[in-house]
Parts: structure tokens; sequence; C-alpha cells
């Protein structure tokens, strides 16, 4: 079973506050891309995780394994799997990669199976593995609060086409909250950025900018210069992937720009 593993935009992403069980409280609009991975699951004579990209670990870690121990443990399936992961989203990006294979393996594993969960269920059940994996069993474009792990449904945006721009380094997710300040935060109410989107008058608003810009000054110098070729520069996630709003007669430019940092 060949399966594809989208990856994920945060076209806003505001900080609400610090939750009582020492979490931030998020307020963002996701929306899935075109790029990802390709996943290929099938049962075989003992469990397997392989991967085209050698950073990637394929141990019990790796959130695509975890979704098969998740299936096993809530249904008690026992057949011995085999995942294969062709890896195209970017790691370390704020893209969604992990928690997009972990998605697409339980997912799959149900159909596999034939077990016969519901969709619903297993999206429950997928917020055990992470914030950002829920969101991968919505229609594709929702919006989700509380962990990440609350997803509103939406309807369709109006098509966009972006480019996606990430430096070989990364940043770690908990260290970008530790150094988070809430006075340097956006005001915006994410209710009217969400209008906003609806109305095509969307702004792309993220509040760990700051935090990550303060971490890798060197992203935050990419933003700048980026800034002066294209309009409507953000990180999505985390980082430290940056992402640009293009026209179709941008792109070639950019392209020209970005070299090997640059996906579509």
């Amino acid at each position: 079973m060949k399966l594809f593993s989208p990856a994920k935009l945060n076209l806003f992403l505001r900080i609400m506050g610090k939750r009582p069980d020492g979490y931030h409280e998020l307020a963002s609009l996701f929306q899935a891309i075109s790029l990802g991975d390709q996943i290929t699951l099938s049962l075989g004579e003992r469990d397997t995780l392989s991967c085209s990209d050698p950073r990637v670990p394929c141990t019990r870690e790796n959130l695509a394994w975890r979704a098969v121990e998740l299936f096993r443990k809530k249904t008690g399936f026992i057949s011995p799997v085999v995942v294969d992961i062709e890896k195209r989203i970017p790691m370390e990006a704020g893209l969604g990669g992990g928690s997009s294979n972990a998605a697409t393996v339980l997912w799959g594993l149900n159909q596999l199976g034939g077990v016969g969960v519901s969709d619903e269920e297993l999206q429950l059940w997928s917020s055990e593995m992470g914030m950002d994996v829920p969101f991968f069993f919505s229609g594709g474009t929702a919006y989700c609060t509380g962990r990440g792990e609350c997803v509103e449904d939406l309807l369709p945006l109006q098509a966009m086409r972006f480019s996606i721009f990430k430096m070989s380094e990364g940043l770690s997710t908990a260290k970008i909250y530790q150094t988070f300040r809430v006075e340097e935060s956006s005001s915006r109410d994410p209710k009217e950025l969400l209008e906003g989107f609806y109305r095509g008058k969307g702004e792309f608003v993220n509040d760990l900018e700051g935090p990550a810009f303060r971490l890798l000054p060197k992203l935050g110098e990419m933003k700048r210069e980026l800034e002066g070729e294209v309009q409507s520069v953000f990180m999505t996630g985390s980082g430290t992937a940056l992402v640009s709003v293009v026209e179709s007669g941008e792109v070639k430019m950019v392209r020209r720009g970005c070299g090997q940092k640059c996906w579509y």
C-alpha cells in the first residue's frame, strides 16, 4: 500500500499564554500542502522500518513506528509490519513531517488490517503521539487550538502557491518555547486573522519567529533577504523553514536565488 504523507504550513500561529499543565495554548490555521513523503506499508515476516534519508532514526523513537505500536495497543493487531518512508519533507522545518508520517501509518494500518476503526477515533488516538498529529486526520484546512490537538475542520481556502526555504540548521522546539517572550507576541485576535484568510486578506503571523531568530540569527537575516525579493515571507511552526506566497512569474526568480534550500 502506497500512501501520500503531506507536509503542513501554519498560516498563522498565535501563542495565547501558558496553560496550568505547563504547555502553551495555541491558536493556529493549519494547511496541508502538496509537498509530502511517500510511505509504503505492507505486512511482512518481521517488523521493519526504513527511510530514504539516513538522518532519520529508524528506531522506536520514530513517530511512524510509534504509530504502529499505538495501533497494536488499541486494537490488538499483531501482524508484522513493513514501513518504508521516501522522505521529501525537510527535517526540523516546522512542516510536520514526523507527525504526518505517524498519522499516515495509523490510518494505513487500519485499512491494511481491515480493522474498521473510524477516522474520528483514529484522530482521538493520534493525540497521544504529539500535538500536530490530529490535524492530519482533517480535510486539509483546520483551525487548531489547545496544544494543537483540538482540530476544527474548515472549508478549503482559495488556492495559493508557496515557495519553502530551508537552511541546513534546525532548532529545538522545546528551546524555542523556553525562549518565547509574551511581550514580543502579536496582539491580533486569532479569529480575526482566520476571517481575514477567507476574505482574501490573510496576514501571516507567527509568534515563534522572535525566539527562533534570537536562537538562530541568520534565520532572521534570511527572512530579511527574502523580503527584498518576494512578499509575505513567514516562518511555519517552530521553524526553521521560511515560506513565501509567490505568483507563477516569481518562481523562476526565487529558484535561481535559493539553490538547494528551496522546495515547492
